[in-house]
């Protein structure tokens, strides 16, 4: 192997998951974490909900989010707000759903590549 050149590792993880919800709550922490977004639990969990649900925008959503994870209509508000500064959410028509280039059909198996570059 020539000086110049980098060796490159490959590790395969698995993670299997029990419903649609917690496929896309996997997906949305790992994509946090490799951005450095921190997202908390809270704003994952809406983030994935309403990749799931299609939008947060309908009071059914609303109401069926806030009775799953204990929350209240205000503390959305607040969290959809930070995620559409962070460009998660975006507003579509009148209608609050996540960004296109970050959703993905959670019906099917998902393999992520990720790449983490060395510069220099």
């Amino acid at each position: 192997m020539e000086p110049t050149e980098k060796k490159v590792i490959v590790q395969r993880l698995k993670k299997q998951e029990n419903n649609l919800l917690d496929m896309a709550k996997r997906y949305y922490s790992i994509l946090s974490a490799i951005n450095d977004l921190k997202l908390t639990e809270r704003e994952l969990q809406l983030v994935a909900f309403t990749a799931i649900r299609g939008n947060i925008s309908y009071s059914t959503n609303r109401e069926e989010f806030c009775k799953m994870y204990n929350s209240s209509s205000p503390t959305i508000n607040n969290i959809i707000s930070k995620l559409k500064k962070k460009g998660i959410l975006v507003k579509d028509a009148s209608k609050i759903k996540v960004n296109p280039l970050i959703l993905l059909d959670f019906k099917n198996d998902i393999v992520l590549e990720t790449k983490l570059l060395l510069n220099g």
